[in-house]
């Protein structure tokens, strides 16, 4: 799909080589404001390296980033999160000894964005703010618990709240919903759905139910390379990506 003036961020011809292998290759790739999209492909596509390349992790050998005009090419990482971009990883990363309260006073305390401002108001405006944040999660039943005491999808939830805390205007997503219970899943579409519109949204995810349930169009990569681009249907019916990703069943929840 081509880039056009209302393109939050952009890849435009980028590739990024380690040791003679090219991870990603000559990769064009961009997402509209307030978009959610979705990067699915198997594993080795490229994916995660792409979304290295865009919160800074790795630097591409080639080609040109830019969010919101800006080139991040040469930029830091911490240059990029100030620039408004937040990364989850795989693997949640939070203070597993403190509450689930502490966590977001550490990440919440370090706001003072639009969604900061829209969530508290009077006095005791930052608890208050706090506990929405908690509730549009769904913890906010947990908010005295020790962090290291949730159960995994809880622990992917209060990840993404202390990125939401930041209130960073895209947010990466690497496989969400990896280990997550099926109910727990069905949580995290709903929450997602909620994001949509009010943040730019990547995610990069393997459960192809869950990528129906919240994704409207879907990129697909293969061997370092952006093989199709489309909305759901489109996909599904996509011989190639049928030939080297989904099969015969097309996009459906396992």
């Amino acid at each position: 799909m081509a880039a056009n003036p209302h393109d939050h961020l952009v890849l435009s011809d980028v590739s990024v080589t380690f040791n003679g292998f090219h991870a990603v290759e000559g990769l064009n790739f961009s997402v509209g404001q307030g978009e959610l999209r979705c990067i699915i492909g198997p594993n080795g596509a490229g994916k995660t390296t792409a979304l290295d390349m865009i919160c800074g992790r790795i630097k591409p050998t080639s080609g040109q980033i830019t969010f919101e005009g800006k080139v991040l090419n040469n930029l830091e990482e911490h240059e990029i999160a100030r620039a408004g971009i937040g990364r989850k990883f795989q693997v949640p990363s939070v203070f597993s000894e403190l509450t689930v309260r502490d966590n977001l006073e550490v990440s919440y305390s370090k706001s003072s964005g639009v969604l900061r401002n829209a969530l508290i108001f009077g006095r005791g405006a930052d608890r208050e703010g706090l506990e929405k944040l908690a509730e549009f999660v769904g913890l906010e039943d947990y908010l005295d618990t020790p962090a290291g005491h949730l159960s995994h999808g809880h622990t992917q939830w209060l990840e993404i709240s202390l990125l939401l805390a930041q209130d960073p205007e895209l947010i990466l997503m690497d496989e969400p919903t990896a280990g997550m219970t099926v109910h727990e899943t069905g949580q995290t579409v709903e929450l997602f759905n909620r994001l949509k519109g009010k943040h730019t949204l990547i995610v990069v995810e393997h459960d192809m139910g869950f990528v129906k349930e919240i994704g409207e169009v879907i990129s697909v990569m293969h061997q370092g390379k952006m093989l199709a681009e489309g909305m759901v249907s489109e996909i599904e019916q996509n011989p190639e990506v049928r030939s080297v990703y989904l099969g015969s069943s097309g996009i459906a929840r396992a």
